[in-house]
């Protein structure tokens, strides 16, 4: 009885360090908007930014004094959440640096790398088991710290990636949380919800902020996106590793199903053009249905609603179908298939822009030269000699124009 009523007296207390968190994130907005151009925290336009004038990438670093203030006010967190919060503000501020600076893939990567391991070994929380597959338990054992390297460093830079667009890749982390709570239900993992619920309050300012809801525009960032798919990729591990939490490492796939399905779908396809899986490009989902004719808020919506469909049919699985093997079978063919989906649309619109730039081609030849290769009318002419026809050379190659057909300025290339 005291245990319940301990929870019960703790209840308003958890809504007021949420709502101190929401607070701080929205007065950081405000406070760092107006210095962001002091710090060069600015994100400019360009061939792969195409937005209108200069917008600050203050985003992350708000949401990170949000969720920090909150969890300073609640106090009862445990060396986990106390270790993954540290190696966030490290994660946080390099973002930061890869914002103003543009510090290289291979640093980034050392980078998240060594807070994995810190906090592996500070709190001894790894990916030790992939539960029960196909009547067989899955111990990972020595390979569990490798691939929870792997798997954090993944997810990530899966929602770095999604961050295309106006609203995504907050709004996906907030369909995450929601899914991860409608997993759970009343899991004993009281601290890691908290910390869930402080993310998604604090970010709620920067979403209003970054649809021109409050004030001017402002951008997540690397930091942001970074520090979102930190926090949640630590999340998920600790309580799938977890039996009393309800949530096995099969179903914290359909937590996170679309920014992993479509980060595996680009990264696989990039390297199977010889490319660099984090070249970026337009290949990601929000730009197939941008180029497709739909507006950055609509595509927006899109999303939203197939990430929520995602998780949903998660959780009626777990409910209907009780052999994670079969769950992990039918999230595998959902994969393919939408990676089978969107390399299709994408190919089929690069053909097309690939057409209509060689349609467009010869307006850029001069007028003398395109008289001279024009099909002469009468047929007795005689034909141009070679001498001739080294001066009627081919037109340089046309730098590809960019893909987006909406309207831009809400558009990331990554």
């Amino acid at each position: 009885m005291q245990h319940r009523g301990g929870n019960a007296v703790q209840e308003p207390r958890i809504l007021v360090d949420c709502l101190l968190a929401t607070c701080t994130s929205a007065i950081a907005i405000v406070v760092l908007r107006r210095y962001a151009v002091l710090f060069g925290l600015v994100d400019h336009p360009s061939k792969r930014k195409q937005h209108v004038g200069k917008i600050p990438l203050v985003g992350g670093l708000a949401i990170f004094m949000g969720v920090t203030v909150g969890a300073a006010c609640y106090g009862q967190f445990h060396w986990f959440e106390k270790s993954i919060i540290s190696t966030a503000a490290l994660l946080t501020f390099i973002g930061a640096l890869d914002d103003r600076f543009d510090l290289s893939v291979r640093g980034r990567l050392f980078i998240q790398a060594a807070s994995v391991v810190t906090v592996i070994a500070v709190s001894g929380v790894y990916i030790h088991t992939l539960g029960t597959l196909f009547g067989h338990d899955i111990e990972l054992e020595w390979l569990g710290p490798p691939v929870t390297i792997i798997a954090i460093i993944g997810l990530v830079n899966a929602f770095n990636m999604m961050d295309g667009i106006d609203g995504l890749a907050g709004s996906l982390a907030l369909v995450s949380i929601a899914a991860i709570a409608m997993f759970v239900g009343t899991s004993t993992l009281r601290s890691s919800l908290v910390l869930l619920i402080l993310l998604a309050m604090a970010s709620l300012p920067y979403l209003l902020a970054n649809l021109g809801v409050m004030g001017n525009k402002i951008f997540l960032g690397d930091a942001g996106s970074m520090l979102i798919g930190y926090l949640l990729a630590w999340t998920l591990i600790r309580m799938s590793q977890v039996p009393e939490s309800n949530l096995s490492p099969v179903d914290v796939l359909w937590c996170v199903g679309l920014p992993v399905c479509d980060t595996l779908s680009v990264m696989c396809r990039r390297m199977s053009q010889g490319k660099s899986p984090f070249k970026p490009d337009r290949g990601h989902i929000h730009h197939i249905l941008m180029r497709a004719g739909l507006g950055p808020r609509s595509t927006l919506v899109v999303l939203i609603a197939i990430a929520v469909s995602i998780a949903f049919v998660g959780a009626t699985l777990r409910d209907r179908v009780p052999s994670p093997g079969a769950r992990l079978a039918t999230f595998i063919v959902l994969m393919f298939a939408y990676g089978l989906f969107t390399t299709r649309a994408w190919l089929k619109q690069e053909a097309a822009q690939h057409e209509k730039d060689l349609r467009a081609q010869p307006a850029s030849i001069p007028r003398g030269v395109r008289a001279a290769t024009r099909p002469a009318a009468n047929t007795s002419q005689p034909p141009i000699n070679a001498a001739h026809r080294e001066q009627v050379a081919a037109p340089p190659e046309r730098p590809s124009r960019a893909l987006g057909t909406a309207r831009e300025s809400t558009t990331t290339v990554r």
